[in-house]
């Protein structure tokens, strides 16, 4: 859980029958609860805009049982705390973000979180992957475009936990896998879009965006101008 904005005059936070926090509520305050821990709060003069995520532990690169996770209350990481703010932006602003993206954002949080507890994540090597893995993965992102790609199920073709697949694919790659996805997504509307029986937001379905304005969005990033402008360019 993140604070945003806002604060408390006072909050008092225990976890399982024991007070772990007497404090303040500031924006910035990161807090990690461990499932089956039982949570309980009281907040004075409380004003405040928070976000909170809930990770399955063991999909992200933590080696660690639940039962021996760390309870944090009221901590502090800037990275954390960067990219909770801009999922939290993504949805209130009506965005869909992407499942690979999202579970990259996930294994980081858990890494740092790990951190933060003075443990270390768990081993990975962080060399590039191979040539015959990325091979696999270009295939499976190929052939299933039109539809959702996990970051999850990429982990698992490399036969990696997901934080260490994403850090070396983007030393092989130069991108994070989720703009590997995005980017691929891209080209492939480009050639779509040089037939121009195929709509706009027909295009946007086949190739897996949640609509036909998250498509443009994606594509006005990638090329510096909307699909329709990308068109009447091909065709002017």
């Amino acid at each position: 859980m993140l604070t945003h904005t806002g604060k408390t005059a006072r909050t008092r936070i225990s976890c399982s029958g024991e007070l772990v926090y007497d404090g303040r509520d500031r924006p910035g305050a990161l807090s990690f609860i461990p499932a089956g821990v039982e949570r309980s709060g009281s907040y004075c003069e409380p004003d405040l805009v928070y976000s909170a995520l809930w990770l399955d532990h063991a999909r992200f690169g933590c080696a660690r049982s639940a039962e021996t996770l760390p309870i944090l209350v009221n901590r502090a990481d800037a990275v954390v705390a960067a990219l909770l703010t801009a999922l939290h932006n993504d949805v209130a602003f009506g965005g869909k973000p992407d499942t690979a993206y999202v579970e990259h954002l996930a294994a980081i949080a858990m890494h740092r979180v790990m951190a933060l507890d003075g443990g270390k994540p768990s081993p990975s090597a962080h060399g590039a992957l191979g040539k015959a893995t990325l091979r696999r993965i270009e295939e499976y992102v190929e052939e299933h475009l039109g539809g959702e790609i996990r970051l999850s199920d990429l982990a698992a073709i490399a036969d990696m936990e997901i934080d260490s697949f994403a850090r070396r694919f983007r030393t092989a790659i130069g991108m994070a896998p989720y703009a590997f996805v995005i980017a691929r997504r891209i080209r492939r509307a480009e050639q779509l879009l040089a037939d121009s029986d195929h709509e706009l937001a027909l295009i946007a379905a086949r190739l897996g965006f949640s609509s036909q304005s998250h498509f443009t969005t994606a594509f006005k990033r990638e090329r510096g101008m909307t699909p329709r402008a990308y068109r009447q360019q091909l065709f002017s």
